[in-house]
């Protein structure tokens, strides 16, 4: 007899033994609206591990727009974009978000996620060449793995190491992909550098704003207005689960480049869209990162105000430029106990253990909204202040 399928799952003890000991941490059921606090098991916790970043989840308009288009449209489109599943409201979002980001078409997957396994997974072909970042999405690493190219990393936000690589593949097509912010780091892609190499070396430059857009540059587009490089962004993705408030993924580029991922993205053909109620929020959502700038401006100063705070406790903050302040604390069990006690004290975070982040560097990731008030920051500070002392992370 051959070895059983699920072995491996009777095998598998690691989440069982986590919550024996009470810290586990992972799959609370929220029981309330997503804001700067939340109802867990009936009781209020303060949030600082949200990716709502402009506080738009539960924004009355975005609400509304949503509401209308599952009054006009129904729930679903039953089906995939590429028979039935394609409706006026998916065509409108899609001129409106390419037009924001300054591209001339944009296409609509049913989630982030399946934006980069789409597109990068059929843009690069055999004998062809990703070069990733060394620190970027899982999603972005699902894409390439599931392409018949060949992918090489290089060492994070490093351009001496990116170099290498470009001058060691400079004989193939070449795509470089990074993150516009990256997710657990918090710091920001080095693109001008990353553009000169990529002109430089005859390649093309992929960036997953997800992180990114509505967040940074002057009008929220992103790590190319940041820069002001808009025109040396060949290809971005950009999802719409965090400061868009509601889920799916864009991907926009030249017109050739979507009509050619729109044809060729097994995650677009083979996956049913978007439900309407999800893209209505996404309209909604669109037009208020342009008519409510000041929600990015307050999100950047109360960002500013939290790194600086924890600098001052002790914490080393690495080299985060944005919203996601991450804090090194050490081990695997030190992130779950102090997950675990500052839950009891109410406030709701996130450990990002081993194999995330490499052994011995543990984080709490904390991130943060518009609209988080300067009572739920102090909060916030006071029980990071104790439990970082209580824990041997800060002095």
């Amino acid at each position: 007899m051959g070895v059983d399928i699920f072995s491996k799952c009777i095998d598998f003890c690691a989440a069982a033994d986590l919550k024996k000991t009470g810290f586990y941490p992972y799959f609370h059921k929220v029981e309330s609206e997503q804001g700067p606090e939340v109802v867990i098991n009936g009781e209020k916790k303060v949030v600082v591990c949200s990716n709502n970043y402009l506080g738009l989840a539960n924004h009355p308009k975005v609400i509304e727009a949503s509401v209308a288009a599952t009054k006009r449209y129904g729930t679903s489109c039953t089906g995939s974009r590429f028979l039935n599943g394609t409706n006026d409201l998916h065509e409108k979002v899609e001129e409106k978000f390419a037009k924001f980001v300054g591209k001339e078409n944009a296409i609509l997957f049913t989630t982030g996620h399946h934006s980069n396994l789409g597109a990068l997974s059929c843009l690069v072909g055999k004998n062809e060449v990703f070069i990733t970042d060394k620190l970027v999405h899982a999603s972005i690493i699902d894409g390439c793995r599931l392409s018949f190219g060949e992918m090489v990393r290089f060492r994070h936000n490093d351009m001496v190491d990116l170099e290498r690589q470009l001058i060691k593949y400079q004989d193939k097509a070449m795509l470089i992909v990074v993150d516009g912010i990256f997710s657990m780091e918090g710091d920001i892609a080095n693109f001008p550098e990353i553009s000169k190499l990529a002109k430089k070396y005859g390649a093309r430059v992929f960036i997953d704003e997800a992180h990114s857009l509505g967040v940074i540059g002057e009008n929220g587009r992103g790590i190319g207005e940041y820069f002001n490089m808009e025109e040396d962004e060949d290809i971005l993705m950009a999802t719409a689960s965090k400061s868009l408030a509601s889920i799916g993924g864009f991907i926009a580029s030249k017109a050739e480049v979507i009509d050619y991922i729109k044809h060729n993205a097994r995650s677009m053909i083979f996956t049913a869209s978007l439900p309407p109620s999800c893209v209505g929020a996404i309209d909604a959502a669109l037009d208020l990162v342009v008519s409510e700038p000041e929600r990015r401006i307050n999100l950047m100063k109360t960002a500013n105000k939290m790194k600086k705070a924890f600098e001052s406790m002790g914490y080393n903050t690495n080299h985060s430029q944005s919203p996601i302040v991450p804090l090194t604390v050490g081990s695997d069990l030190v992130a779950f106990k102090m997950w675990r006690v500052l839950f009891d004290e109410g406030v709701f975070a996130s450990p990002v253990v081993t194999p995330a982040v490499p052994e011995g560097q543990s984080i709490m990731r904390t991130s943060y909204m518009a609209t988080h008030s300067d009572s739920h920051l102090n909060f916030i500070l006071e029980k990071f202040k104790k439990v970082g002392k209580q824990f041997g992370v800060i002095a």
